[in-house]
């Protein structure tokens, strides 16, 4: 069991922490993003500043990192004794996953959990976006979708550890937004552009 645990937990943060943006950056145009714009590793941020031929790599490969521990992890022989059996192993991985990095990372994650939830989150963040061209709002009414979709289609309905995890996943995407709440607040949030920031 604490194999199990340890193997689960390990590997699902491991591969949430892969700094895709950071390794991306250095290889394909030698900067460190982090010095540039937000200083964030995220996709949004790596597209901004470098453009989509560096910037959708990362985000497909953030996107990886949680979708694929989570697919692939709670089949290994060594999780085969997680306690509370295999949901309860791969909402473990997940959500080790996501403390490991960013909302990419969560999309993935929930792609691999509920591939009907995804595409509902997906459909109201890309209908968020091109309509207000916000990111972080996107991600918001996103998450709220997220949980909502979750509720309704768990076997368990409002009362599984699915929606629970769900939950409090687009608890911590809201929380994580905060700032981009205020600047919205004060009509100060950036707008995404196809085109690759000046600076």
């Amino acid at each position: 069991m604490v194999l199990a645990l340890l193997t689960a937990l390990g590997l699902g943060y491991l591969s949430g922490s892969l700094p895709w943006g950071l390794w991306l950056g250095r290889a394909m145009r030698g900067v460190d993003v982090r010095t540039l714009g937000s200083k964030n590793l995220g996709a949004t941020n790596v597209y901004r500043s470098l453009g989509p031929a560096v910037g959708v790599p990362v985000l497909l490969l953030d996107i990886a990192k949680g979708a694929l521990p989570t697919w692939l992890v709670p089949g290994m022989a060594a999780c085969a004794a997680f306690p509370g059996g295999l949901e309860w192993c791969r909402l473990s991985v997940a959500a080790a996953a996501v403390l490991g990095k960013g909302v990419a990372t969560s999309a993935g994650v929930l792609l691999a959990l509920s591939p009907v939830a995804f595409a509902a989150t997906l459909l109201v963040f890309v209908a968020t976006v091109a309509i207000t061209r916000y990111i972080s709002l996107g991600s918001m009414l996103g998450a709220v979708t997220l949980a909502t979709t979750l509720g309704v289609i768990s076997p368990g309905g409002w009362t599984s550890p699915t929606f629970v995890f769900g939950a409090l996943l687009a608890l911590a995407v809201i929380v994580r937004h905060k700032d981009n709440i205020v600047r919205l607040a004060r009509g100060e949030e950036r707008r995404f552009s196809f085109k690759r920031s000046a600076a």
